[in-house]
């Protein structure tokens, strides 16, 4: 018992080589694992130990993440899609591409191009001319049709499609036999709710039509917008039929001229339909042609064929 000494606060197990122990206090955190460096002591300055950097060896944290606030300064950066993170272009070295860095670009500026995105039914960027009045619009369906399809590809012609489409069905009542010979027989009072209803009729049936037209032009893959489809279809078959039209009010509808004009009207009538589903919808002739099919087949059995 005469070799040891006993003192207080001592420990007579530890060997002297081991230092003693600090007591930590309260907040003190433990250094993390792994091999990070610790966190500064309450009160102390931030050791000076550098984060492991990627091209290395290690696996740091991204750029933006500094637990201490103090950045490190950065080496220059290569320019974009050269070098890489140990991949092409040698070196180890961040580009802005890589996970964890940022890339700034100027307001309005796209590095990637400008690529455009299909969307069916929406309208051109611009117009592809201004809006025509309503007597160059009807001169130039005749005379220059493919111009004016393309011009008025944009914008709706509501106005000139239903008057013109409604005097037309107030007329196409004198071209057929049967309701011409009703029309005739019967009084003023009976005859002006036929005539008025076959106007409205006629309306209905071109907004039918052209809607039919423009639906089967949009499965085919066009992009044009329905209102200035529909309503430029209204004023092709309206106008159209129009010379057919006044020889069937005073010749009748089996006479030879009629029918001779009923079908070269109704191929025209085709030409015209291909050209305007061409020009509002961006369609080859064979696919315009296919989507106006239904619509001329319509128009040749309920309006042509009961007079041919």
């Amino acid at each position: 018992m005469a070799g040891f000494r006993i003192g207080r606060g001592r420990d007579n197990n530890r060997s002297p080589q081991q230092p003693p122990q600090q007591q930590q206090s309260y907040g003190q955190q433990q250094p993390p694992p792994y091999g990070r460096p610790p966190y500064p002591p309450v009160g102390g300055p931030p050791p000076q130990q550098q984060w492991p950097q990627p091209g290395a060896g290690g696996h740091g944290e991204p750029e933006y993440f500094d637990p201490y606030g103090q950045q490190q300064p950065q080496a220059q950066q290569p320019p974009y899609g050269h070098g890489g993170h140990g991949g092409h272009g040698g070196g180890g070295g961040y580009t802005n591409d890589n996970p964890g860095h940022t890339q700034v670009f100027a307001v309005g500026e796209d590095p990637y191009g400008q690529g455009a995105t299909y969307q069916a039914g929406a309208a051109s960027a611009a117009p592809s001319g201004p809006r025509l009045p309503w007597k160059e619009l009807l001169r130039g369906i005749v005379t220059r049709p493919g111009q004016t399809f393309l011009q008025m590809r944009d914008y709706a012609v509501w106005g000139p499609a239903l008057i013109v489409t409604f005097l037309y069905g107030l007329l196409a009542v004198f071209g057929l036999d049967d309701a011409r010979e009703d029309v005739i027989n019967a009084t003023v009072p009976k005859a002006i709710p036929i005539v008025l209803s076959a106007g409205v009729a006629f309306v209905i049936c071109g907004l039918i039509l052209g809607a039919v037209t423009h639906t089967l032009a949009r499965q085919l893959g066009g992009d044009g917008s329905w209102q200035p489809t529909v309503g430029l279809s209204m004023l092709v078959m309206s106008i159209t039929d129009a010379p057919r039209l006044l020889f069937a009010v005073f010749l009748g509808g089996d006479n030879m001229v009629v029918q001779v004009l009923g079908w070269a009207t109704w191929v025209a009538a085709g030409a015209l339909f291909t050209s305007l589903v061409s020009k509002s919808h961006d369609l080859p002739w064979p696919k315009a042609l296919g989507a106006s099919a239904i619509q001329l087949v319509a128009l040749l059995s309920i309006i042509k064929l009961g007079t041919i």
